[in-house]
């Protein structure tokens, strides 16, 4: 037991009254930075291997839909060190490793679904060698037809999970009524994850037939109970331990556990430690991306550009499977009011199955593509009337006494839209910009600016009311220094940092003194996935859960020895007074400790209010909303296409923040990521179903270089989240992504200039310098006399 460090009486008490720098509010450094930026940091490939290691590779399919013939794995032992091949007969439990809804083999059984799934699986001792067999086996089809577009899917009716809609009054009356009417669609491309580190497991077989797993993945909980129903055993012989992942964006909440469970079923059919680690190319052809959506819409308005009704069809590509596709489309339905009351609305949502991989959760989980659908709407109702898009937008905002009702009947209250907008309209002088742009593109026959503020209200809770919970473990030990572990996961988001932060705060000692162990599931059980931007607002509220109620048993213990009131006893700055005399914070632990008082607690937070009825298609999915807005400034080059990105101005609500440093990370990456999602980032299949876009060398994210040079972040101040959150911040992680709009909206108003900004340009996202061109020549065709119009068009045909 370590010795304490004697202080006098004074030196306690000066201490005391010295302020706390560690705690929440603070711009604390992340608690890997240093490890992140030398290298040091420990990934599972960092891991040391295990003696007799296996390493995995999986033979994917080469088409997109066929009956599997016969497979010969024969020639796979012909190549050294090759120690098992396995394919779905050779799975000792449950094949199917679906999240929710059945649907997910870990290997093709009988049929191949998608081009890149997984057919069998090959364990040697190098990956190389591992990769050399599973290429050598000899596998047969018969081909079936397959699926591959979202029309084609519509057509025949082909989804995973049935339709939804939302509505509010009658969208058809409204729409028949109103003064104007335009009617529109809009394709919305994927995004591929691109995390740094790819998919990856590493499986330890232990004694009474359990698995140690190290997995990269955003839900421990959920590899566990995979891993153990591919086993066949209970879920107490799986323990999952993760320490970090190099970026996870969703698509490690359910697709980091295939990896894992092939690990495992190797593992157990050979007692020897297993590894998969997918290279980049073989990662980003068998895991799903962010769901593309086909939007059609109507809409009625009048002549200031103010909603009567909408009616809005939301068709997203899920891939062969459900996945989290019923959740996802859900939020895109959610969200496709984004800032705006629609008037009488009705909402539909398509779940279509293709012969793709099955797409899967992505920051923001579908409301963006929801957004991206309204913002679209408002940009075409400001052309048609001629009036600048902000102010379509701000007389279509949700009011604060009226008009304040959702599509799904949840009342949107806390409104800071039009508070923000005026703040951040004044501070990035949109008005006077606005007419500097229209002079410029004026005088400029080539290049051409385009500005847009556009606003996010997006909605905070898992859909799903039921993972709305989290757990955390404290343990206080006799030197005062404080062990923590919770059931989020850290991701480089900051998650940890934030929730020892709130420990801090709850104990008043500097966040030196707590140490954060990997989640593990033989710690916190039964978790909730680190996703919907509630990891720091539902395991911080655990784990300050946790905090207190061991803080209260030291005030009750110090206040019986001491003989005081418990309001005498305080603590402040890694000391406590006890009326008129002061103690370390370690002395009264050690007190404590004698006195036999437990220094360890769990802790648990269910989130309240969140309930939705989906019969009815009403409730309140969502405890609060975050609010944000940003102000993109672009410069369009007319005779390529291309564009450039020159300044953004952003102000994003965050209420009380844990940590100002980490969320202006947050919102600079969320926006740059929303951003790349809508400009670079194209997926592309050929007509067989194969991704030709699958490495970096033909995928494109954003670079430095595509973050402006002029980039103004704000966090707004002063705006408690008036809901009892963890000291009343709000969550950070998705809502900054969908600022990107800004940046898609601008490029189409600099294009719109072409047409005195009378005309939509049909850019569907994302907004390749390709898909610009073809807008721009759309501008200068139809601002030509009618009759060439027509001649034009027929040659197009």
């Amino acid at each position: 037991m370590s010795e304490l460090i004697s202080h006098s009486q004074e030196e306690l008490a000066a201490l005391f009254r010295a302020e706390l720098l560690t705690g929440v509010g603070r711009s604390v450094r992340h608690e890997s930075a240093a490890k992140h930026a030398s290298g040091e940091a420990l990934y599972i490939d960092d891991r040391l291997e295990f003696p007799n290691q296996l390493h995995v590779y999986a033979r994917l399919s080469e088409r997109a839909h066929a009956r599997i013939v016969r497979i010969d794995s024969a020639p796979c032992y012909a190549v050294p060190g090759v120690a098992i091949v396995i394919t779905s007969a050779d799975v000792p439990g449950k094949l199917d490793i679906g999240p929710v809804f059945p649907g997910d083999p870990l290997l093709a059984d009988g049929n191949v679904q998608y081009l890149g799934q997984p057919v069998l699986a090959v364990a040697a001792d190098s990956l190389d060698n591992a990769r050399r067999a599973a290429l050598a086996a000899i596998v047969e089809y018969e081909d079936l037809e397959p699926v591959l577009t979202v029309d084609e899917a519509l057509r025949r009716r082909q989804f995973v999970l049935d339709s939804h809609s939302q509505r509010r009054g009658d969208a058809a009356a409204a729409l028949a009524e109103a003064p104007h009417r335009l009617a529109g669609n809009l394709r919305i491309g994927g995004q591929e994850h691109f995390y740094l580190e790819t998919q990856i497991a590493s499986v330890l077989p232990t004694e009474d037939g359990g698995m140690l797993v190290h997995s990269s993945t955003q839900h421990p909980s959920e590899v566990q109970k995979l891993v153990a129903a591919v086993l066949g055993v209970p879920l107490n012989k799986v323990e999952v331990d993760m320490r970090r992942m190099g970026g996870g964006f969703g698509g490690k909440e359910t697709q980091a556990a295939a990896p894992a469970c092939l690990c495992a079923v190797i593992a157990r059919l050979t007692g020897r430690p297993t590894k998969m680690r997918l290279p980049r190319n073989e990662d980003m052809r068998i895991t799903g991306k962010r769901h593309p959506f086909q939007v059609e819409y109507e809409v009625g308005f009048d002549d200031d550009g103010r909603l009567h009704g909408v009616h809005i069809q939301l068709a997203a590509n899920c891939g062969y499977s459900p996945d989290l596709s019923g959740a996802i489309v859900d939020r895109a339905m959610f969200h496709a009011d984004n800032a705006y009351y629609l008037g009488d609305a009705l909402v539909e949502g398509h779940r279509c199955k293709t012969n793709l991989a099955s797409n899967t959760a992505f920051r923001g989980f579908g409301g963006p593509q929801g957004m991206l659908a309204i913002e679209e709407i408002m940009d075409a109702i400001a052309r048609h009337l001629g009036k600048d898009p902000l102010a379509v937008r701000k007389l279509n905002y949700y009011g604060k006494t009226e008009r304040n009702l959702t599509h799904y009947h949840q009342t949107v209250e806390h409104n800071l839209l039009e508070e923000m907008t005026a703040e951040l309209e004044a501070s990035c002088e949109y008005a006077a910009r606005r007419e500097e742009i229209r002079t410029f593109n004026a005088r400029s026959p080539v290049l051409k600016k385009g500005l847009a503020l556009t606003p996010v209200k997006f909605g905070i809770s898992f859909t799903s009311s039921f993972l709305n919970q989290a757990g955390a473990l404290v343990h206080v030990y006799t030197d005062g220094s404080i062990h923590l572990n919770h059931g989020g996961t850290e991701m480089g988001q900051g998650l940890n940092t934030k929730v020892a932060q709130v420990v801090a705060e709850v104990f008043q000692v500097d966040v030196s003194r707590i140490q954060i162990s990997p989640a593990n599931t033989g710690k916190v059980p039964n978790t909730s996935p680190t996703a919907a931007s509630s990891g720091a607002d539902l395991n911080g509220k655990a784990a300050k859960e946790a905090a207190q109620t061991i803080r209260q048993r030291l005030v009750e213990f110090a206040a019986r020895h001491w003989q005081v009131s418990a309001e005498d006893v305080q603590f402040k700055n890694g000391q406590v007074r006890i009326r008129d005399r002061y103690l370390s914070f370690e002395e009264l632990v050690r007190a404590a400790y004698v006195g036999q008082v437990s220094l360890s607690s769990t802790g648990f937070y269910r989130t309240p209010k969140i309930y939705y009825d989906r019969t009815q298609a009403r409730g309140r999915p969502f405890y609060y909303y975050a609010f944000g807005m940003a102000c993109a400034q672009v410069l369009v080059d007319t005779l390529t296409g291309e564009y450039r990105l020159l300044r953004a101005d952003i102000l994003h609500d965050v209420g009380a923040s844990l940590n100002p440093a980490i969320d202006i990370g947050q919102v600079e990456g969320g926006f740059v990521q929303g951003m790349g999602w809508l400009t670079c980032e194209e997926l592309v299949w050929d007509d067989k179903g194969r991704l030709l876009t699958a490495g970096p060398a033909s995928y494109k994210i954003p670079t430095v270089a595509d973050v402006p040079a002029d980039l103004r972040v704000k966090l707004l101040e002063n705006r408690r989240n008036p809901e009892d959150t963890v000291f009343h911040s709000k969550a950070v992680g998705e809502p900054p992504f969908m600022l990107g709009i800004s940046v898609w909206c601008a490029i189409k108003d600099a294009v719109a200039s072409l047409a005195d900004y009378r005309l939509q340009p049909a850019i569907d996202a994302p907004a390749t310098p390709e898909r610009v061109l073809w807008g721009v020549e759309q501008m200068k065709r139809l601002q030509q006399p009618q009759g060439a119009v027509h001649e034009y068009a027929g040659e197009s045909t």
